[in-house]
């Protein structure tokens, strides 16, 4: 019996179906702690409003955590111009290029929804010589709301305010092949490959070696995630988010990449091969890799001060960041690695 593939699929829809830009991550957290008590695991809370499940194992003393992150790239809204339209500041690493034509819904403080385009200021090819040219800045680039405004006051009088947060539609897509096309794979598969590792273990009741932590972050997007809260017995932390594709990477849309060092430096050497002789003896499609331009809340919660082993994998994602693409055989391979990392002695057993 191995993690279900079906339900990671189901789960990764679920979630990428509820808006959550980081700071605006409450709905999915409560999804998230409804899933988890459903599976029949404990969880709590964190002050910052991440969930921590814990899955108890045969050595308290020692334990491990595993961390993914259900927040999501996203915008808020920086100004409303004269004519109705408004300007955007953008929530995470993207650039405005990733967003152009994208439906969006803006979410007022009175929890009213209202939908609306991003697009350049001078889109029309018909009217603007220039269209195609002009850099996609946050001063070149609008959002063209779905109601008849006119003006700044008909937008104040839809509830709009200046720090309203923006989500970007998903369009999530599972095809016959088994593709997975959806913005924000980043980082809810992970979470989805967490749930469906919890799911197993409960159905199959599995006693792991060590105490395990599972912890769902709201605030990697931003930088700190998964850098506070952290049990003191943890010895190991291993951060589950997507493996980086592009020229001269080794990952693809199949594998579980496994990072061997990030913009924040290399990943605990010890750690990474204990993963990759894991994979080597699972069979597993796996790729070592270097993600230039990426940080982790494993790394994160090494620049607080935690005295642990960190490493990082993931399964393969194209246009990260972009409207991103993944694969079924992705998401099985990574869990199947975590499944067994989690079955497996720790570096200082």
């Amino acid at each position: 019996m191995s993690v279900s593939v079906k339900y990671m699929v189901d789960a990764f829809c679920q979630l990428a179906n509820i808006p959550s830009p980081s700071g605006n991550t409450a709905k999915v957290m409560e999804w998230v702690e409804q899933e988890l008590k459903t599976l029949g695991v404990a969880c709590k809370r964190t002050n910052k409003g991440a969930v921590i499940a814990t899955i108890p194992g045969q050595e308290q003393e020692k334990a491990r955590l595993l961390t993914a992150h259900v927040d999501t790239l996203g915008a808020m809204v920086k100004e409303i111009k004269a004519n109705g339209r408004l300007k955007l500041t953008l929530i995470g690493g993207f650039t405005f290029h990733a967003i152009e034509g994208e439906h969006c819904a803006i979410e007022t403080s009175s929890g009213r929804i209202v939908t609306g385009t991003i697009l350049s200021t001078k889109a029309s090819v018909h009217v603007y010589r220039d269209s195609g040219k002009m850099e996609r800045s946050e001063e070149n680039m609008e959002v063209r709301l779905d109601e008849k405004v006119k003006s700044k006051q008909d937008v104040l009088d839809l509830g709009i305010r200046v720090g309203d947060f923006v989500s970007f539609d998903p369009r999530v897509t599972v095809t016959e092949s088994g593709f997975i096309k959806s913005r924000h794979i980043d980082d809810k598969a992970s979470v989805a490959i967490l749930l469906g590792v919890i799911k197993h273990l409960q159905e199959t009741k599995t006693l792991l070696p060590y105490t395990t932590h599972f912890f769902i972050s709201n605030n990697e997007e931003i930088g700190y995630g998964g850098n506070s809260s952290v049990p003191a017995e943890v010895i190991e932390y291993l951060a589950v988010d997507m493996g980086a594709i592009g020229d001269g990477q080794t990952t693809d849309e199949y594998c579980v990449s496994i990072c061997a060092k990030d913009a924040s430096g290399p990943y605990h050497y010890g750690l990474r091969r204990h993963l990759t002789e894991l994979a080597e003896k699972q069979g597993l499609n796996y790729q070592v890799d270097i993600y230039p331009y990426y940080n982790s809340d494993a790394s994160a919660a090494l620049r607080a001060g935690y005295d642990i082993v960190h490493g990082l994998i993931g399964p393969g994602v194209d246009a990260s960041h972009s409207h991103e693409r993944t694969h079924e055989e992705a998401l099985d391979n990574t869990a199947k690695l975590v499944l067994a990392y989690l079955q497996s002695d720790a570096l200082q057993a």
